[in-house]
C-alpha cells in the first residue's frame, strides 16, 4: 500500500522508522528501495504532460471559453438599454405630456453633476430618442436591440463548440499520457516496491484516478473558465455602468471566494483520504478475484466481502466529508447570489433617489453581479471534479516522480563485451525491506563458475530464490558485493544484464496472448529481436520442442495461435510451465536461472524438459533451484543451504559420500521399489506410445460440441434481450431500490431542492416588483422606498433559506450517493464472488476489468445520483414552477417563452445520449487497457526479468491512442448539441424580449408582468442548462447502472446463493463418476474428460498421476462443482452431487491447490479464512500449524502469527506459502481432502514432514490427491494413472509397478541413482 499520512488504513505507524535499529548503511539502502515520494499537485500541475501543441490548442479553447463567458456580461447592456426603453415607455401617458403642466417624466432618470435635472439626458444609444416615444420607434428600437440578442447568441454557440471540443478532446490526450507515464513508472520501480503495493491499487490508480484527472482536466475547465470570465467581465461592466454600486456589491463576491478558497483546500484532503482508502480496498478486490476458485472451494465469500467493506467505510466516511464541504460552499453561493439582489435594490434605491443612478444601470450592474455569482453557482458543482482531481493526480505523480532504487530504464552502466558468466557472491548480507527484522543471508560468499550449473538445494526460507533474485538485481544487498565476470552488479546497465539472463519462475506466469507471442517475448532484449517473422518462428518451434511442448501445442484448436487466457488459465501447470521453460531458452542466453523450472511438470515431461534444460546448460552458467534432486544430481556444485548460510556443497556423488545433509534429503525421496530389484527395465528411455501427445480422437459424448455452442449462443440471446430492455426508467428505479434505505434523507433533500427550484420564480417575482417600485421614485418616494425595501428584504430571507437548503441537500445527496456507492461496491463484489467459474473463463471478465468495474462503475453512478440528482430536482421543479408562473402572469407571453425551453432540453438530452453511447466504447477499451496494465503489474518479476517494459508500454500507447482517435467523432457531436443547448439561452431571451416588448407596446402588459414571466423563463432555461453540463457524467453513470444491473441480474447456473438442494448429512466421502463427460465452456472443440470412470471407497487415499492436461486438475474442479459437467453422474455417497445444496456440500471439502493463494493479511487471517464461520481458538491453529510444519517457521518471525504475508503472500516464500495454505485446508475439518499438487513447492525435509501431516489428516477422510512427485502418494490405497481424460490404469503402487506398464515407466523416470 503506498503510504500516506493522511491515510487511515496503515498497518504501521509511520512515525515509526523500522530501520533504525540497522547500521546506517543498511538502513539507506533499504529505505531507498521502499521510500515514497509526497507531492501535492495544483489545478496547474494537471497539465504537466501538455506540449507545445496541447499549449496551443488549451490556450485556444480557454480564449474561446473567456469570450463565450463575455457574452452574459455583453447581454446584460443589451437588457439594460431595453430595460430603460421599457421603463420609459410604459411611465409616460399622454396626461403626463399634454395635460400636465409642463412636468416631464423623463427627469428622474437623467441627472447631471450640476444636481439639475433635464430631459435631454438619453441613455446610450437611446440619444436620438425623441422625449415622447412613440409607438413605431418603441418597435425599432425593440427590433434593432433584439437582434444583438441573436448575433451574441449564434457567436456564443460557437464559441462554446470550440472551447467544449478542445478541452475534451485535450482532456483525452492528457489522461491518456498520464496513464502512460504512470505504468512506466510502475514498470521501473524496484520490487521491493511492490510487496506493498497490490496490483489492484495500480488497477485503481490507472482506471478510476486517472479517469478522476480526466474529468478535472476537461470540458469541466471550459465550462469554469467561462463562467468565470462571466464573473470578471460581469462586474467589469458593472463598474463602468455604476461603480458605487458595483464595489458595494462585490463584497458579496469576495465572500464567495474566500469561502471556496478555504472549502475546496477541506476538499481536497478528504478526497485524497478516500481515494487512499479505496486503493487498498481495490487491491484486496484484485487478489481475491484472481483466486476465485479458492474463494468458493472454502466458501470464503462473505468473509472477504465484509473484509472489503471495511475499507469501504473509510472511503464513505471521507467522501462524506467532501460532501459537507461543497455543501458549505454552494449554500454560501447561493446566499452570496440573493443577499447581492438584496443590497443591489436596498442601496439602489437610495442612489437613484440621489440622482446618482439610473433604472437602466441599476437593471445592467444588478444583472451583471448576478450572472457573475450565478456564474460562481455554475463553478460550484464541478468544482469537486477539481479536487477530485488533484487528489488522484497527487497519488499518481507521487509514483512519477520516485525515483527507482534500481531503475530498469536506466541507461548508464556498464554493458560486458565478451561476457563469460561467472558469479561471484562475496560477503552478502541481506534483508528484505518489507521485513527489516529478519535477515536472510549473512555473511554468505559463493563462486558459481563459467559454463557450470550450480544448484541449491535446502528448505523452504532458506534464501535460495534470494540469491536469484539477488542476481536478477530485484533486490539490492545491504553488505557485500555480487560479480559477474569481475564486474560489481551494481555498475552494470540493468536492462543489458537483464537481457542476458533467462529466468523460469517457481509459479510460470504467461500473459493473456497466443501461445506464438508468450515464447516470442523471450526474444526481446537478444540479438533476434529483431529478426524476421520467418527466422522468429524458426526459433519458437525449436524452443517448443526442447521444453517438450510442442506436441501439445499443435493440438490446441489453433496451434500456436491459441490464446492462452489471463495469466495462461486455460492450460494446465505442466503446460504453462513448459511454455515458460521454451520462453527462457528461446534466445540461447548466457545465464539460466531455474527457480523450481520443473515442479509443476509430469514426470514424461520432467525427464524430457530435464534433457532440455541440460543441454541447455551446456557451455551457459546456470543456476538451478531444486526441492526434486532427480533434476540435478548431474549438476557440477550442488550447494546445499540452511537459514541463509552454506551448510554442505559438491558433486552429487561427494555429498552421498558424505552422509550429511544432501544424503537425507535424497533417501527422503526415493520412492519403494518391487520386491524384485531384478526385474527393473534396462530400456527406461524407451517412453510408451501411448504417453505421447496424440491427436485428439473422435469421442462419442451424450452432447455434441454443436449443441454445447447452440446452447451457449442461446443463452447468450437470452441475456442479451434481457439486459437490451433496461431504459433509463429501469436504471433509476433499480438506483431508487439500492438506495430505499435512506428514502427519509432522499426525501428531505429533494424537499430542500424543491425550495431551491422555487426560487427561480421567486426571483422573477421580487425583481418585477422591485423594479416596479422604482419608478416611484419621483412621484411617491415614501411608496417607492416601501416597496424596494420589502422586496430587498425578501431577498434577504430568501439567501438565508437558500444558505439552509443548499447546503443541507447537497450534503443529504452526499450522504446518500457515498451510502449507495459503498452498497453498490460492496454489492458488486458479493455479486462478482457469487458468479461460477465459467464467467471468469470468459475473455471479457479478466481481473483487471472487473478491478476497475468495481473501482470505477460504483464511483459513476454519482453522475445519476448525489449533487448531480440534487441539480436535476432542482432544475425539474425550477422549470415547472417557472413555466407556471410565466403562464400565470403573461399567458401568450409565458406559453410562447416556454415553448422554446424543451429546444434547449433536447438539446441537452441528444448530448446526453450519444455520450451514454459512447461511453460504452469507452468503458469496453479503457476495460481492456486497464486489464492489460493490470497482467503486467500482477507478473513485474516476468515483465522485468524479460525486459519488456518497452513492449507492454508500445502495447498500451497503442491501445490508448486508438481509444482517442475513437473519441473524436463523440465529443465533436457532444460539443455541438451543447453549444446550440447554450445559444438557445440567448435565443429564448431575445424571442421574450421581442415578443413581450410587442405586448407592451400595445399595453397589454405592464413593465411588472413582464419581468415576472420573463425572469422566471430565462432563469428556468438557465437551470435546465445547467443539467446538461453534466451530461457526460450522466452517460457514464447511466452505462455503470446498466453494467451493474447486468451483473446483478445475472444468475449462474452453480449458484453460490442459491438455498436449494438437500443438506448433505453424514458424509462417509464415497465418490464415483460415471461415465463423465467434460469440454471448459470457453473451448467446446477440445474434450477433456472422455468417459471418466472412477470409483474412491469413503477413507480411502488415493491418487490421480499422469500427463500434464491429462485432466487430473479437471476432475478435482469437477468434485469441488466449479462446472458441470457435459455427459454422466458424479456422486457423493451415492447421491448425484448437483442435488445438494452448493455451501453445505463444499462445506465438506477442503483444497489445496497447485499455486498457493494467500491474501492481504496477517498469517493467522490466512489460516482463519479456512474455517467456515471463522472463529478459531489458538490452541486449533498452532495445532494445524505444526501439522502443516509451519509452526516453527512462525513462531520464528518477530510478529508471530500476526505476521503480514503482504499481497499474494509475497513476503513467503513459495513453500512457506503451501504450508499456510494447507494449514487452512486442515483447519476446516474435512470430510473430503482434495490436495492438487498440494507438496509441489516444498523442499524434501518438509514434504516428508507435511506429507506424513497429511498422510495422519488423511485418517477417517476420503483423501484425493494429484502429484508429479510420486514418492508423495506410492502410500495411497488406489493410485489412478491418467491419460487424455481417461483412466488407463489403477491399483496399488505395488500393484502397478508388478503391472510394468505406464506407472511402471514413471516411477523408473523419478528413480535417484543407487549409492
Amino acid at each position: 500500500m503506498e503510504k500516506s499520512v493522511n491515510s487511515p488504513l496503515l498497518i504501521k505507524n509511520e512515525c515509526v522508522d523500522e530501520f533504525s535499529d540497522l547500521p546506517p548503511s543498511e538502513a539507506t539502502i533499504l529505505r531507498q528501495q521502499v521510500g515514497q515520494v509526497s507531492i501535492n499537485a495544483t489545478f496547474l500541475s494537471l497539465f504537466r504532460y501538455a506540449d507545445a501543441y496541447d499549449i496551443v490548442l488549451l490556450l485556444f479553447g480557454g480564449v474561446a471559453a473567456i469570450a463565450e463567458g463575455c457574452m452574459r456580461p455583453i447581454m446584460t447592456i443589451v437588457f439594460g438599454q431595453l430595460s430603460e426603453l421599457f421603463s420609459r415607455y410604459t411611465s409616460q401617458s399622454e396626461e403626463y405630456f399634454f395635460g400636465h403642466d409642463g412636468y416631464n417624466y423623463t427627469e428622474p432618470f437623467n441627472h447631471n453633476s450640476s444636481s439639475v435635472y433635464n430631459m435631454t439626458y438619453y441613455d446610450d444609444n437611446m440619444s436620438n430618442m425623441e422625449s415622447y416615444i412613440q409607438p413605431d420607434f418603441f418597435q425599432r428600437e425593440l427590433n434593432r436591440l433584439t437582434v444583438y440578442f441573436v448575433i451574441i447568441g449564434i457567436v456564443d454557440v460557437a464559441l462554446s463548440y470550440f472551447a467544449t471540443y478542445l478541452f475534451i478532446d485535450r482532456g483525452e490526450v492528457l489522461s491518456a499520457r498520464i496513464r502512460e507515464k504512470y505504468l512506466a513508472s510502475i514498470l521501473r520501480q524496484n520490487i521491493a516496491y511492490f510487496d506493498n503495493l497490490g496490483t489492484g491499487e495500480v488497477t485503481s490508480r490507472i482506471s478510476a484516478d486517472a479517469i478522476l484527472i480526466q474529468e478535472g482536466i476537461s470540458e469541466k475547465v471550459g465550462y469554469c473558465v467561462a463562467n468565470f470570465a462571466t464573473l470578471i467581465a460581469g462586474f467589469i461592466v458593472a463598474m463602468v455602468r455604476s461603480y458605487k454600486l458595483a464595489l458595494i456589491l462585490s463584497s458579496m463576491l469576495f465572500l464567495m471566494m474566500i469561502t471556496f478558497a478555504i472549502g475546496s483546500q477541506k476538499m481536497k484532503r478528504a478526497i485524497r483520504r478516500s481515494i487512499s482508502g479505496y486503493s487498498v480496498g481495490g487491491t484486496l478486490a484484485e487478489e481475491v478475484l484472481t483466486s476465485v476458485r479458492n474463494v468458493q472451494a472454502f466458501g470464503m465469500q462473505e468473509r472477504l466481502a465484509a473484509k472489503y467493506d471495511t475499507f469501504l467505510v473509510a472511503t464513505e466516511k471521507y467522501g462524506l466529508q467532501a460532501g459537507i464541504c461543497l455543501g458549505v460552499m454552494s449554500g454560501v453561493m447561493w446566499f452570496g447570489v440573493f443577499s447581492a439582489d438584496s443590497i443591489a435594490f436596498y442601496v439602489g434605491s437610495k442612489l437613484i433617489e440621489l440622482g446618482d443612478i439610473s433604472v437602466g444601470q441599476i437593471v445592467t450592474v444588478l444583472l451583471t453581479v448576478t450572472h457573475g455569482a450565478f456564474a460562481m453557482s455554475h463553478i460550484a458543482p464541478h468544482f469537486k471534479a477539481f479536487t477530485s482531481a488533484m487528489a488522484a493526480a497527487s497519488k499518481i505523480y507521487s509514483t512519477i516522480d520516485r525515483e527507482s532504487a534500481i531503475d530498469s530504464v536506466d541507461f548508464t552502466g556498464t554493458k560486458i563485451e565478451d561476457l563469460k558468466g561467472e558469479i561471484v557472491l562475496k560477503d552478502i548480507k541481506f534483508i528484505y525491506p518489507s521485513r527489516a527484522k529478519v535477515t536472510v543471508l549473512q555473511d554468505f560468499s559463493l563462486v558459481i563458475p563459467a559454463g557450470k550449473t550450480v544448484a541449491l538445494v535446502g528448505a523452504s526460507g532458506s534464501g535460495k530464490s534470494t540469491i536469484v533474485g539477488l542476481i536478477e538485481r530485484f533486490y539490492n544487498p545491504v553488505k557485500g558485493k555480487i560479480l559477474l565476470d569481475g564486474h560489481d552488479l551494481m555498475s552494470l546497465n540493468i536492462k543489458w544484464l537483464r537481457s542476458k539472463i533467462s529466468l523460469v519462475s517457481q509459479e510460470p506466469t504467461l500473459f493473456a496472448c497466443s501461445v506464438y507471442e508468450n515464447v516470442e517475448q523471450g526474444l526481446i532484449g537478444s540479438p533476434y529481436e529483431f529478426a524476421s517473422a520467418t527466422e522468429k518462428l524458426e526459433l519458437v518451434i525449436e524452443a517448443c520442442k526442447q521444453a517438450n511442448a510442442f506436441n501439445f501445442i499443435e493440438q490446441l484448436p489453433d496451434g500456436f495461435n491459441t490464446l492462452v487466457g489471463e495469466r495462461g488459465f486455460l492450460l494446465s501447470g505442466g503446460q504453462k510451465q513448459r511454455i515458460a521453460i521454451a520462453r527462457a531458452i528461446v534466445s540461447n542466453p548466457r545465464i539460466l536461472l531455474l527457480d523450481e523450472a520443473t515442479s509443476a511438470l509430469d514426470t514424461k515431461s520432467e525427464v524430457v524438459v530435464q534433457e532440455a534444460l541440460d543441454r541447455a546448460s551446456k557451455d551457459r552458467t546456470t543456476i538451478v533451484i531444486a526441492h526434486r534432486l532427480s533434476t540435478i544430481k548431474d549438476a557440477d556444485l550442488i550447494v546445499v543451504m540452511s537459514k541463509g548460510e552454506i551448510v554442505e556443497s559438491g558433486t552429487h556423488t561427494e555429498l552421498l559420500l558424505k552422509k550429511g545433509n544432501y544424503f537425507d534429503l535424497v533417501q527422503s525421496q526415493k520412492i519403494e521399489k518391487e520386491t524384485e530389484e531384478s526385474a527393473v527395465l534396462s530400456e527406461t528411455n524407451s517412453v510408451d506410445e501411448k504417453f505421447e501427445d496424440r491427436v485428439i480422437e473422435k469421442v462419442k459424448t451424450k452432447v455434441s460440441i454443436k449443441e454445447i455452442e447452440i446452447a451457449s449462443e442461446m443463452s447468450e440471446q437470452g441475456q442479451e434481450e434481457k439486459i437490451s430492455g433496461y431504459g433509463l426508467r429501469d436504471l433509476m428505479v433499480f438506483i431508487a431500490e439500492m438506495s430505499a434505505s435512506e428514502n427519509k434523507y432522499t426525501l428531505m433533500a429533494i424537499f430542500c431542492s424543491i425550495v431551491q427550484g422555487l426560487s427561480y420564480p421567486a426571483l422573477g417575482e421580487f425583481y418585477g416588483r422591485a423594479v416596479q417600485g422604482l419608478q416611484y421614485v419621483l412621484t411617491n418616494p415614501d411608496l417607492m422606498r416601501r416597496e424596494v425595501y420589502t422586496f430587498a428584504g425578501l431577498f434577504l430571507l430568501l439567501a438565508f433559506i437558500l444558505l439552509a437548503a443548499t447546503t443541507a441537500s447537497v450534503s443529504l445527496y452526499t450522504y446518500v450517493a457515498q451510502r449507495l456507492i459503498r452498497r453498490i461496491r460492496f454489492q458488486m463484489f458479493r455479486q462478482l464472488l457469487r458468479q461460477d467459474i465459467e464467467f471468469y473463463d470468459q475473455e471479457e471478465n479478466t481481473t483487471g476489468a472487473l478491478t476497475m468495474s468495481l473501482a470505477s462503475e460504483a464511483q459513476s453512478i454519482d453522475g445519476l445520483s448525489g449533487a448531480t440528482f440534487g441539480q436535476i430536482m432542482n432544475s425539474i421543479v425550477n422549470v415547472l414552477s417557472s413555466a407556471v408562473l410565466a403562464i400565470s402572469v403573461a399567458w401568450n407571453l409565458g406559453l410562447v417563452s416556454v415553448a422554446c425551453v424543451p429546444v434547449m432540453v433536447l438539446s441537452g438530452f441528444f448530448r446526453f445520449w450519444v455520450l451514454a453511447k459512447f461511453e460504452e466504447t469507452v468503458k469496453k477499451s479503457h476495460e481492456a487497457s486497464a486489464s492489460y496494465a493490470c497482467e503486467a503489474i500482477a507478473a513485474i518479476k516476468t515483465v522485468t526479468s524479460l525486459t519488456r517494459e518497452d513492449d507492454v508500454l508500445a502495447h498500451y500507447h497503442d491501445s490508448l491512442y486508438r481509444q482517442t482517435l475513437s473519441s473524436r467523432t463523440a465529443s465533436f457531436k457532444s460539443s455541438i448539441l451543447y453549444a446550440i443547448a447554450q445559444g438557445m439561452q440567448y435565443f429564448i431571451t431575445a424571442l421574450t424580449f421581442w415578443y413581450g416588448g410587442s405586448l407592451i407596446r400595445t399595453r397589454v402588459y405592464g413593465l411588472v408582468e413582464f419581468y415576472i414571466a420573463y425572469m422566471a423563463v430565462i432563469f428556468g432555461a438557465q437551470g435546465a442548462g445547467i443539467v446538461f453540463s453534466f451530461a457526460s457524467d450522466m452517460g457514464k453513470a447511466r452505462l455503470a447502472a446498466f453494467n451493474i444491473k447486468v451483473l446483478f441480474d445475472r444468475r449462474p447456473v452453480i449458484d453460490a446463493w442459491s438455498k436449494n438442494g438437500s443438506v448433505p448429512t453424514n458424509v462417509e466421502g464415497n465418490i464415483e463418476f460415471k461415465n463423465v463427460f467434460f469440454r471448459y465452456p470457453t473451448r467446446p472443440q477440445v474434450p477433456v474428460l472422455k468417459g471418466l470412470n472412477l470409483s474412491i471407497k469413503k477413507g480411502q487415499y488415493v491418487a490421480f498421476v499422469g500427463a500434464s492436461g491429462c485432466g487430473k486438475s479437471t476432475t478435482i474442479g469437477l468434485i469441488e462443482q466449479f462446472y458441470r459437467t457435459n455427459g454422466g453422474e458424479i456422486l457423493l455417497d451415492g447421491q448425484d452431487i448437483t442435488q445438494f445444496n452448493i455451501n453445505a456440500y463444499r462445506s465438506e471439502i477442503a483444497l489445496v491447490s497447485q499455486e498457493p493463494t494467500l491474501y492481504a493479511g496477517s498469517i493467522r487471517e490466512n489460516i482463519m479464512l479456512g474455517f467456515p464461520d471463522g472463529i478459531v481458538t489458538d490452541e486449533e491453529m498452532i495445532m494445524v500449524a505444526k501439522q502443516a510444519n509451519i509452526h516453527d517457521f512462525i513462531t520464528s518471525l518477530p510478529d508471530g502469527y500476526d505476521t503480514l504475508v503482504g499481497s499474494k503472500g509475497s513476503l513467503l516464500s513459495g513453500g512457506q506459502k503451501q504450508r499456510v495454505a494447507i494449514a487452512r485446508a486442515l483447519i476446516r475439518q474435512p470430510k473430503i481432502l482434495l490436495l492438487d499438487e498440494a507438496t509441489s513447492a516444498l523442499d524434501s525435509e518438509s514434504e516428508k514432514i507435511v506429507q506424513a501431516a497429511l498422510d495422519v489428516a488423511a485418517e477417517g477422510r476420503t483423501t484425493i490427491a494429484v502429484a508429479h512427485r510420486l514418492l508423495t502418494i506410492q502410500n495411497a490405497d488406489v493410485i489412478f494413472v491418467f491419460d487424455q481424460g481417461m483412466i488407463v490404469e489403477q491399483g496399488t503402487h505395488q500393484e502397478l509397478l508388478a503391472k510394468r506398464g505406464s506407472y511402471y515407466e514413471l516411477v523408473q523416470m523419478q528413480a535417484l541413482e543407487e549409492l
